[in-house]
């Protein structure tokens, strides 16, 4: 199997346990990673999310208590949050296929049946399936944020564990209509952080693939 430069720095990544708080992200490379998470694949296009970047030193301390007392929020350089969209409506939908119209300059209502097919799945959810259907899709953008952080050699823990109600207060999540989902620190590793030195532990190829037909 060739092993490629990425496949290289996912090796390399680890779930950070302690971040250096003195060192920064830069502002580019943050915006390579937001990018990754922009050009993610997500159902029908419709990006049920956006990305929160919290970079305040106070807010990130605020955080830690409803982090499950996780220091890496405070001590990362910046946290992303992914949050879903509470306004997954009728409007949000028109105006998506209404923007894919303007881009690929096409005429405006070329693309009704289209819309009509999104309305048919997703307008046809109830709120609790829209959430999970919308988290699902936030967990796909995570897992490009994570590689293309891995590739830029810059270090990250995704965390579930978090009080969503109380990031949504803390953040004013509710004004921008999102719920918080996913969280994201990142930064560099401590020189102290011992669990950089581990061993990554994943299970041979063949036990993690099935092979149907020839």
């Amino acid at each position: 199997m060739t092993t490629s430069t990425l496949q290289q720095n996912l090796r390399w990544r680890y779930a950070v346990k302690k971040f250096d708080d003195q060192k920064v992200v830069s502002e580019n490379d943050l915006e390579t990673i937001l990018d990754a998470g922009n050009l993610t694949a997500s159902s029908f296009g419709l990006q049920p999310y956006r990305f929160v970047v919290v970079k305040d030193q106070s807010l990130q301390e605020k955080l830690v208590p409803v982090s499950w007392n996780q220091n890496q929020v405070a001590e990362a350089s910046h946290v992303i949050v992914i949050a879903i969209r509470t306004n997954l409506d009728h409007d949000y939908m028109s105006s998506y296929v209404a923007m894919m119209e303007s881009q690929r300059d096409m005429p405006k209502g070329s693309l009704d049946p289209y819309l009509d097919m999104i309305l048919g799945t997703v307008g046809k959810m109830d709120d609790e399936m829209i959430g999970a259907w919308a988290t699902k899709q936030a967990y796909i953008a995570l897992g490009s944020m994570l590689a293309e952080a891995a590739d830029l050699r810059i270090d990250s823990c995704p965390m579930e564990g978090f009080l969503p109600d109380q990031y949504d207060q803390i953040l004013g999540l509710a004004d921008h209509q999102l719920r918080s989902t996913l969280v994201l620190p990142i930064g560099y590793r401590a020189e102290d952080d011992k669990h950089q030195h581990y061993k990554k532990v994943r299970k041979p190829l063949d036990e993690m693939v099935v092979r149907v037909g020839s």
